[in-house]
């Protein structure tokens, strides 16, 4: 893949995650009838989502922002291990937690390669 396509790819996928998970934060900030219904299920108060929710969206403002990219890719990944692990405690359905993980993931690649190296243990040049 040419460098000029690797960096369109990665932009796009950026903003897919970015778009799609910023309006999941969007919607616990907002307290929607839908990320209410969800903080019930999983026992938490409607404070406590929207504090969530703006993790959530610190976190997408820190991986989109290319010189912190990075850092909000280890936050996302976190944030969305956590958002697995409750989804599985509740016996709810993890496939959209694990989608999203995995963009993530497949996006850092693609946008930092150092960080690819690093983690491969790959020399750095």
């Amino acid at each position: 893949m040419t460098t000029r396509a690797r960096n369109i790819t990665g932009w796009v996928l950026s903003g897919i995650a970015g778009l799609m998970l910023g309006a999941s934060a969007i919607d616990k900030i907002v307290q929607s009838g839908h990320a209410l219904q969800m903080s019930a299920s999983f026992g938490l108060s409607g404070g406590v989502y929207s504090l969530l929710g703006i993790i959530e969206i610190l976190s997408v403002a820190l991986f989109l922002y290319t010189r912190t990219g990075v850092l909000g890719t280890l936050l996302l990944s976190s944030y969305l291990g956590g958002a697995i692990a409750t989804h599985l405690q509740h016996q709810q359905d993890v496939l959209f937690p694990v989608f999203f993980e995995v963009l993530i993931w497949v996006t850092a690649v693609i946008r930092f390669p150092e960080m690819t190296r690093r983690i491969s243990g790959k020399p750095i040049m």
